[in-house]
């Protein structure tokens, strides 16, 4: 947000906030391949200790460099540094990712991701109210020195963390020396997905719920100042009551059961999150004043973001809990560069949809209708795929 804010000042460009949504899609989709590879390969507490300290070296440089050039020329900097942390979040997140078994037994692991999910959610609530207050007391340079200081500590912190590894020595059937070695280790991991019908269910899923659910992030800002001319506060708002339902639903899971139900806790949360996009529709075309739009915002986005927790969670815990670990890391970067680079697309799709009609209501509720349709029309394909996972997989893979 700080580097957003500065570049806007500085450059007047539309890009200010707009680098990493472009870059990072990129880095995901060029990277696919040795990201997965090389996290199945390496002890992921290794790639995390070489992933932060590389972000750590970037900082630094990032710090000395850019108060070298001025007006647009800090596109440079800012963008290198931005490519740099795009990889180093790509191998980092699915390093992460891959070791969460390795980190607690499979009893916890819905407990861990469900803390980590609402720690999340409460750094979104909590960063643009201080972040904003603290660029205006401070100024660009403050944030970062402050980002140099977290990441220290985040690699002391990563230092103290005990990781038990299933042997002593790396997975011997992963090599990465050469290019073809590459693609034929990734070959072997969309081989695996291939075998695992719910895992393709659950990529296509993604895909789907993160292009339908542009349309609410590029939409109801859009709608809100250009169409209804509300004002900012509902926007934050409704940002906010997302996180809020995030926070609640990562702490709710810490309780609930992680081995039962999978099949619904897919159906409910994606039906009840198609429900909300409706209710976003009637809601830009019902009310025009900022009080009662911000309000029932908040609470239909806080609907929202509970059932996304509850999705995410159970979807991370199941394939935490049921992929090998040798395999583990090119699973997890297939789905999160299949959702990434989904992103982009619904963005541009969506924006010229909102530009080209007076009334995005009708944008809303389209889509939420399709999501319900899509989830009633592809819920006994995903039904058969759970029970078929159950009964040849189960939560067995990884040591207790």
């Amino acid at each position: 947000m700080a580097m957003g804010l500065m570049l806007m000042h500085d450059t007047k460009s539309p890009l200010s906030f707009g680098l990493a949504i472009i870059i990072s899609p990129l880095v995901n989709v060029l990277f696919l391949i040795p990201v997965g590879n090389l996290v199945d390969k390496y002890r992921h507490k290794n790639i995390l200790m070489f992933s932060i300290l590389t972000r750590l070296v970037f900082l630094l440089i990032f710090a000395l460099s850019i108060n070298l050039v001025s007006g647009i020329y800090k596109l440079i900097p800012v963008a290198i540094f931005v490519l740099v942390d795009s990889i180093s979040n790509s191998f980092s997140t699915t390093a992460y990712s891959a070791s969460v078994h390795e980190l607690v037994n499979d009893r916890n692991i819905q407990k861990l991701s469900s803390l980590t999910q609402s720690a999340s959610a409460l750094s979104s609530v909590l960063a643009p109210m201080l972040g904003v207050a603290l660029y205006a007391l401070t100024g660009f340079n403050a944030f970062i020195f402050i980002e140099i200081i977290a990441t220290a500590i985040s690699f002391l912190i990563l230092l103290t963390m005990h990781f038990y590894y299933e042997s002593n020595n790396a997975t011997p059937d992963i090599k990465t020396n050469t290019l073809s070695t590459q693609f034929s280790n990734f070959k072997n991991g969309v081989a695996y997905m291939k075998k695992r019908h719910l895992i393709r269910d659950i990529i296509i899923m993604a895909v789907v719920i993160n292009f339908l659910f542009t349309a609410v992030t590029i939409g109801m800002p859009f709608m809100i100042i250009n169409r209804l001319h509300a004002g900012n506060s509902p926007i934050g708002y409704i940002e906010t009551g997302f996180s809020v339902g995030l926070l609640i639903g990562g702490l709710l899971m810490t309780i609930l059961p992680s081995k039962k139900h999978f099949s619904l806790k897919l159906f409910l949360p994606l039906s009840i999150m198609g429900i909300c996009m409706v209710l976003l529709g009637f809601l830009v075309y019902l009310f025009h004043d900022p009080l009662r739009i911000g309000l029932y915002g908040f609470l239909i986005m806080t609907l929202s973001g509970f059932m996304n927790a509850i999705l995410n969670i159970s979807i991370n815990v199941r394939l935490q809990s049921t992929v090998p670990t040798h395999i583990l890391g090119r699973v997890m970067a297939t789905l999160t560069t299949a959702v990434s680079s989904i992103m982009p697309i619904g963005t541009l799709f969506y924006t010229f949809l909102f530009q080209s009609t007076l009334n995005g209501t009708y944008i809303f509720i389209a889509n939420g209708i399709i999501l319900l349709l899509y989830v009633f029309s592809f819920y006994p394909l995903i039904y058969r795929d759970v029970r078929g996972d159950n009964k040849d997989w189960g939560e067995t893979t990884t040591p207790a």
